[in-house]
């Protein structure tokens, strides 16, 4: 297929969309042949010009046209996993599969059937207990009996979940895709509650290039920075990310713009092309300099807790955890440094700190904002010792694993953690989760 069809985009028609085949360009407002071999296209000013939608896939929404502005298009590059803006997200090695082969083994250790790709799986062997989340791997595991599926992975637009035709009594563990695509972007997210009042740390967007409010790195300044509300030291960070990865404390601007360019030229090789690891777009941040701790909100419903069953009309926080034996000033990735030797239960004493009880209502206002359908986990720092938190970074993907499986004793997470506060086991904790699972034909249509 050729890799060069030249496109005309018109102005102002949000509607309008380009299709490829192996012949020739169509065009038209949201209406195609159906002829199932067409490769199907739909631009966005958040994604790269040069990609399409897997065959078939949903389109990507179209929310920045030029005038009369031709374009190359390369033909067949697939969305893989986590892929946004240019740019794989960094992604753990064998993806989530660990937390998935925890939860898993939990569920089933505690009586619940659960459907695994092979009929015996090996306790130490990941993999067996976890099904793709490509088509392919969902249709297998319902075909092997499975009502439930859990998401234990990074979801996008233009996953499967978002376009494939499940029957109603099929239900889901996790968010929707269309929100964590959204709510994974830590810009978009942080200013979304920033501008309902919520503390954030002040920040700006750097780049190679200045567009869209974005800085150009070497035009950045003390004084630009100062005005921002941003002194050094400071913090960059990917837009979206795992972990820590990617995210360092700076001392000052030159070491700030060094960094910075080693993340905006770091690339892999995705599908055999070049791809920006971290995208084109960073965070710059001010550092916070109190203590940190991080907040697991629920959404409502039913829970069972402390053998009774309570119902929560509005979205409720676990027990807060505070985090220690920083690195560099950046909590250190839980595979580098179990978080059982860095994090503990906030007492109940400490509790009764208005600080305390500020911040937790505070991620519980923003959740209300985001409304996930799943539990999240909120990052926050004080500003500086016994001064108010900011939230500084929400994650809809909280790291899941837990003890359990042979080796795996270290292996409680943060939210884990927070849910011993409560008189939850790790098995406690995957059973109230299942418990909010919801109908994927009600959601996503």
């Amino acid at each position: 297929m050729n890799s060069a069809y030249q496109v005309k985009i018109l102005f102002k028609e949000k509607e309008h969309i380009l299709g490829v085949d192996n012949h020739r360009m169509l065009h038209g407002c949201n209406k195609f042949t159906e002829n199932r071999k067409l490769r199907r296209v739909w631009l966005n000013s958040d994604d790269s010009i040069n990609r399409v939608s897997m065959l078939n896939a949903p389109y990507l929404p179209f929310n920045n046209n030029n005038v009369y502005k031709y374009k190359n298009i390369n033909i067949c590059i697939r969305l893989g996993k986590s892929f946004y803006n240019k740019r794989k997200n960094p992604l753990k090695p064998g993806g989530y599969s660990d937390s998935g082969a925890d939860i898993a083994y939990s569920l089933r250790s505690n009586n619940i059937p659960i459907v695994t790709p092979v009929d015996t799986p090996c306790l130490t062997s990941d993999m067996d207990w976890v099904f793709p989340d490509t088509e392919e791997g969902i249709n297998t595991a319902i075909s092997k009996g499975a009502k439930t599926l859990w998401a234990n992975t990074i979801l996008f637009n233009t996953h499967p979940l978002n376009f494939m035709s499940f029957r109603e009594d099929i239900k889901l563990v996790g968010h929707l895709p269309s929100d964590v695509h959204k709510f994974d972007n830590k810009w978009i997210a942080n200013e979304l509650i920033k501008n309902n009042g919520i503390l954030v740390p002040h920040a700006i967007l750097i780049g190679n290039s200045a567009n869209n409010g974005t800085y150009r790195l070497n035009d950045i300044t003390l004084d630009i920075l100062n005005k921002k509300g941003i002194r050094f030291p400071a913090v960059i960070k990917p837009i979206r990310g795992r972990g820590s990865q990617g995210v360092r404390k700076v001392d000052s601007i030159d070491q700030m713009k060094g960094f910075a360019e080693k993340l905006l030229s770091t690339r892999t090789i995705v599908d055999g092309q070049y791809s920006f690891v971290y995208g084109d777009t960073l965070i710059l941040e001010e550092y916070l300099r109190g203590e940190e701790i991080t907040v697991t909100v629920m959404p409502p419903g039913t829970y069972n807790i402390n053998f009774k069953n309570i119902t929560f009309n509005k979205y409720w926080h676990l027990p807060l955890v505070k985090r220690f034996n920083h690195i560099s000033g950046i909590a250190p990735y839980s595979g580098v440094v179990a978080v059982i030797d860095n994090s503990a239960l906030v007492s109940n004493e400490e509790m009764q700190n208005s600080i305390y009880k500020r911040v937790a209502q505070d991620c519980e206002k923003a959740a209300q904002i985001i409304r996930p359908l799943a539990p999240i986990r909120i990052d926050c720092r004080s500003i500086a010792p016994e001064k108010p938190f900011a939230l500084f970074d929400i994650n809809m993907k909280p790291n899941m694993t837990g003890p359990g499986r042979p080796g795996r004793s270290m292996q409680n997470s943060l939210s884990c953690i927070a849910a011993n506060g409560i008189g939850w086991s790790y098995p406690d904790f995957l059973k109230a989760m299942l418990r909010q699972a919801w109908q994927i034909t009600k959601y996503i249509r």
